[in-house]
C-alpha cells in the first residue's frame, strides 16, 4: 500500500488532537497579568503537549518521506499509537488541574512511554515491509533517541513518585529536546 493517504490521516488526527488541547486551556478570568499567572500550569502543560504532538508529527513526517510501502502491521500499530496519543488532551487537562499529584503525572508519562514503545514497533514493521529500501533501513537502524525517551521518562516517574511529581512532565520535555539533539550528536560522532 502507498503511504500518501495514510500520512494524511496521521496529519489530520494530530491536527484534531492539537485543536482539542488548545481548546481545553481555560481563559484568563480577566485581562490582568495575575489572571494569566493563575493559569500558568495549564499553559505550561499545554506547551509541553504541543511540543510532544509536533515532535511526533515531525518524526513520522521524516520517516514517511522515505517510506515506499506499508502493510497492515504498520497501519494497525499506528492506529493503536494514535489511539494512545489521542488521550493526550484529556491527560493534559488532568495534569493541569492536578499539577502536584503523582497519578496524573504518571499517566501523562505512561502515555509518552507507550507511544515510544509503539514507535519502536512501527519502525520494525516498516523495515520488515520494505527491506530493499536502504534509506529507510539506515534511518531506522538505531533508536537511541527513543530508548533515551523511555529511560528519561521512567527516571522522571521514579523522581515524581518519591520526591516531586512534576518531574515526570519535566522529563517528558527533556526527552523531546533529546530527540532533537541526539541525531545531531550521532552525526558529529560518525
Amino acid at each position: 500500500m502507498k503511504t500518501e493517504r495514510f500520512e494524511a490521516l496521521i496529519d489530520a488526527i494530530l491536527a484534531i488532537i492539537i485543536t482539542i488541547i488548545v481548546l481545553e486551556i481555560p481563559l484568563a478570568s480577566n485581562g490582568s497579568w495575575q489572571a494569566l499567572f493563575d493559569i500558568k500550569y495549564e499553559f505550561a502543560i499545554y506547551a509541553i503537549s504541543f511540543m510532544i504532538c509536533f515532535n511526533f508529527w515531525n518524526f513520522n513526517n521524516n520517516i514517511f518521506s522515505i517510506v515506499n510501502k506499508i502493510d497492515y502491521k504498520v497501519i494497525w500499530t499506528m492506529g493503536l499509537t494514535l489511539f494512545v496519543f489521542s488521550l493526550l488532551p484529556y491527560l493534559t487537562t488532568f495534569v493541569a488541574e492536578n499539577f502536584y499529584l503523582f497519578f496524573p503525572q504518571f499517566l501523562y508519562g505512561l502515555c509518552f512511554i507507550i507511544t515510544a514503545v509503539l514507535s519502536l514497533l512501527i519502525s520494525k514493521f516498516l523495515k520488515d515491509t520494505d527491506p530493499a529500501n536502504i534509506a529507510l533501513q539506515l534511518a531506522l537502524d538505531k533508536h537511541y533517541a527513543i530508548y533515551g525517551t523511555i529511560i528519561c521518562v521512567a527516571i522522571g516517574m521514579i523522581i515524581g513518585y518519591f520526591i516531586y511529581p512534576p518531574a515526570v512532565m519535566i522529563c517528558c520535555l527533556i526527552s523531546i529536546l533529546g530527540v532533537w539533539c541526539i541525531p545531531k550528536i550521532q552525526c558529529h560522532l560518525s
